[in-house]
């Protein structure tokens, strides 16, 4: 019993990687977004990313990870969130000097946009802004900067130790036993010409300002966690999910939208 007590706390210490979605999470918002593209946003994103789907190349930031270049084990990390003390909203946030997902969004659509620059480095960059919208629509990205994003909330999920992260990362969605081609049709589905006009956003904080009011209604005042948790937020996940694609579309529409030449 110490020993299993021990391994749990051990684990609980262990540094975890700020992490959105999960990978199905990921793929559902790119699967999503993609059939509610404009043709010029579908030729702009065919023309950078070849036949990589916007599921496939969603997961790609956090895959690099991996790597143990500097580049991805320090200076990539705060690119995936933004901090945003209760209360507050991001206007009144100042990006810290490494960045975060809002600076980084927009720098990546800069190189997106400039045709001039390397295949490789427009590539890179769409695969960023991809995951960076997913990642905004994901509560916990916007963190309170207590408990970096939920990781230091220690929690069960029906029975097994992890933390509040985790379980908005994959957890919730795992939970639900579907591929992520099987989840974005219907979830897909779902979303009307109506919702599509209520969610209509390409303003990140505005993204954000909805993930801190639910980041602040969705911590438990139990920590173990089973399928009362998953009753009370399976709704939130799944919408979140939606708009999040619909969110990427629309800024991906207005990224590769054709610039009108002046007379």
């Amino acid at each position: 019993m110490r020993l299993l007590a021990f391994a749990v706390t051990a684990l609980l210490a262990l540094p975890s990687p700020v992490l959105a979605w999960g990978k199905t999470g990921h793929r559902v918002v790119g699967a999503i977004a993609d059939p509610l593209l404009t043709p010029s946003a579908r030729a702009g994103v065919r023309s950078i990313l070849g036949v990589e789907t916007m599921a496939e190349a969603s997961n790609w930031p956090d895959f690099m990870r991996a790597d143990p270049a500097p580049y991805w084990q320090r200076q990539s990390t705060p690119w995936h969130y933004v901090t945003v003390p209760k209360g507050a909203g991001y206007a009144q946030v100042t990006p810290p000097p490494e960045g975060d997902a809002v600076t980084a969004l927009r720098r990546f659509s800069a190189t997106v946009r400039d045709k001039s620059a390397p295949l490789p480095e427009r590539q890179a960059a769409l695969r960023f802004i991809i995951h960076i919208v997913g990642d905004l629509h994901q509560p916990l990205h916007a963190g309170n900067g207590t408990d970096k994003g939920g990781n230091e909330v220690p929690v069960t999920f029906f029975g097994k130790p992890t933390n509040l992260h985790s379980v908005w990362d994959s957890g919730l969605i795992d939970d639900e036993q579907l591929s992520y081609s099987e989840l974005a049709t219907w979830l897909g589905a779902r979303i009307t010409p109506a919702d599509r006009r209520a969610w209509a956003s390409t303003d990140p904080a505005v993204w954000i300002a909805e993930s801190t009011a639910m980041r602040d209604q969705i911590y438990p005042t139990d920590p173990a966690l089973s399928y009362a948790y998953v009753y009370q937020n399976k709704a939130r996940v799944e919408q979140r999910l939606e708009m999040g694609g619909v969110r990427l579309a629309d800024y991906l529409n207005a990224l590769f939208q054709p610039q009108r030449k002046r007379r």
